[in-house]
């Protein structure tokens, strides 16, 4: 009896606890379990590069929580008060200034950990910038933006302009006199658009510049507006990339149809967790120790004062610089109304071309190639001559442009005349992208050239070995099948053909034109190219290099005769 009744409490089924319930709970109201079980089975490639966008979640995040506290004390009104006169700092004490400006003091002297959540939010502005920027460019590079993912580069192009607004948003908001010139290059740029300008102006500010509510107006898109679809697009962002799965840097067993890498539980999640709390650590590091945007040393803003040395973020400077390259005499009156060029096509022309050439890049590429089909290993950039140089020439246009933004400290540190470095800044900002441009494309022309032979001919090893005939060889050691792969797996693509212009009955084609222009723009891309080896190519190669050496390798001393045979391949080897 005993025996029978342990054996029924041993059977009776345990009681599920207390987060087994919640799950079940939530599972049955929301379906979540799914949802948390596919993304638990995402699989990511492990490598270095896929850091970059998170580095530039992780500096979101910090903006959003270092955001939230400067939100609570910051006051966004251009209403006049006097600094107290017993508050830090002795130079600001009962001067003139905006509610907005008083209250940075404040955050800055006052509260608790203020100056530090200022110094991180600014830092994390920059640093989420320059992450956002260069994951981008890795995406271009490697041509991640091919099918099915061009969507997502539109995505990822939005949140870079949105970073842009969220950034020119913030960095105006304390009132003083270095936002507030910021604040009447925009107004220029605004006005000097035709037509609309003057009303897109007095829309902004209210009436004439500066006006009394520019200050709140920037508050709300700062804090609401920007950040909400900020935070709507990462998550669209990430959802197409579980959809879409990773992409994958190619090599054995890497294929279009699978992913190679760590799930995200439980490995990928402790590293993403761990690297989070690292680039939290850097960004306290630098607001604690490195100090950025020192309001007090500038003042409240005054329409009259413009501060010497004067430079926005680094990712305004673009357009600082565009702005100063500018020769003033470009204005054009017709019929009474002032066309500014010397704003227009600096401020609107130039930023608009280079955005637009690459937030349409993938659509670009895919009508030089007409390629329907999905792409999930990536290109090595020099396998993309032409796309790796346009992608240079940007970079090449963005940095002169900076330069050029601060081309008078420039002149002060290097003891320069201000006017000759500013002419050069022109000439290079034409002649510099098409340089640029063309010394990429053949450099990488050159390394396809140089990973050509060394799939047909292998490593030089430096020894050198004497035949029975005289002849000399040198002792090449073969690639292993790894290397072979990563250098002649890629697309051998070839401009497009087309139908002649006039069809068999001697009528002009219908579509002909547009046929012609997709067609040059395919010889753009793809005119200069080195082709992968094949494997009847490398099949030849090593016959070759066994026909030299076969007649003699048997009269060689061991060690020679050793290091030869190596050396030589069989065509199954070359087919592996």
């Amino acid at each position: 009896m005993t025996t029978q009744s342990t054996s029924a409490a041993q059977m009776k089924p345990r009681k599920p606890s207390k987060a087994a319930q919640t799950a079940d709970f939530l599972d049955s109201r929301t379906g979540a379990a799914k949802a948390v079980k596919e993304f638990a089975r995402k699989l990511f490639p492990d490598h270095w590069s896929f850091l970059l966008g998170e580095v530039a979640l992780y500096s979101f995040i910090v903006l959003v929580l270092t955001g939230v506290f400067l939100a609570i004390y910051f006051v966004p009104s251009m209403a006049e008060v006097h600094y107290p006169t017993d508050q830090l700092p002795a130079s600001m004490q009962g001067v003139e200034m905006s509610e907005a400006f008083k209250s940075t003091l404040e955050i800055s002297f006052e509260v608790h950990g203020g100056l530090l959540m200022r110094q991180m939010h600014h830092w994390g502005a920059l640093l989420f910038m320059a992450a956002i920027t260069a994951h981008m460019f890795r995406v271009f590079f490697t041509g991640a933006f091919r099918r099915p993912r061009e969507l997502n580069w539109v995505v990822g192009f939005t949140l870079l302009i949105l970073g842009l607004g969220a950034g020119f948003t913030g960095y105006s908001l304390p009132d003083d006199v270095l936002s507030g010139n910021g604040l009447r290059i925009a107004d220029g740029v605004a006005k000097s658009i035709p037509v609309l300008g003057s009303y897109i102006s007095y829309g902004l500010f209210g009436g004439e510049f500066p006006g009394k509510v520019i200050i709140p107006r920037l508050f709300t898109a700062h804090i609401l507006l920007i950040p909400g679809l900020i935070l709507a697009l990462v998550s669209v962002h990430l959802m197409m990339v579980v959809v879409h799965k990773h992409t994958q840097y190619p090599g054995p067993g890497r294929t279009n149809k699978n992913v190679v890498g760590f799930p995200v539980l439980p490995v990928y999640a402790a590293k993403a967790g761990g690297f989070f709390f690292i680039v939290f650590g850097v960004i306290a590091l630098m607001g604690a120790f490195l100090s950025i945007n020192n309001v007090w040393n500038y003042g409240p803003y005054d329409p009259s004062p413009v501060s010497a040395g004067a430079q926005p973020d680094w990712y305004m400077l673009f357009l600082e610089g565009a702005l100063r390259l500018m020769p003033g005499q470009t204005e054009i009156v017709i019929g009474g109304y002032t066309l500014s060029l010397n704003i227009l096509v600096p401020g609107v022309v130039v930023p608009g071309i280079l955005f637009t050439v690459l937030g349409a890049w993938p659509f670009i590429e895919k009508a030089a190639t007409k390629d329907t089909g999905e792409h999930h290993l990536l290109d090595r950039p020099r396998n993309v001559p032409t796309r790796t140089g346009v992608g240079v020439a940007i970079i090449t246009a963005f940095l002169i442009l900076a330069v050029a933004g601060s081309n008078d400290l420039v002149a002060t540190h290097l003891g320069l005349d201000l006017n000759f470095i500013t002419w050069v800044l022109r000439v290079f900002f034409f002649a510099g992208p098409v340089l640029a441009f063309y010394l990429t494309k053949r450099i990488c022309l050159a390394l396809q050239r140089r990973d050509r032979e060394l799939v047909l001919h292998g490593h030089e090893t430096g020894r050198v070995v004497q035949l029975e005939n005289g002849a000399m060889m040198e002792v090449h050691r073969p690639l292993d099948p790894y290397e072979r792969w990563k250098l002649v797996s890629f697309e051998d693509k070839a401009p497009l053909e087309i139908e002649p212009e006039l069809d068999a009955n001697g009528i002009p084609r219908k579509g002909y034109k547009a046929d012609r222009r997709r067609q040059r723009l395919s010889r753009f891309f793809y005119e200069d190219r080195i082709r992968p080896v094949t494997p009847a190519e490398l099949a030849a190669a090593h016959e070759e290099h066994a026909e030299i050496a076969s007649t003699s390798v048997a009269k060689l001393n061991p060690d020679e005769r050793d290091a030869v045979t190596r050396a030589l391949t069989s065509r199954e080897d070359a087919h592996t």
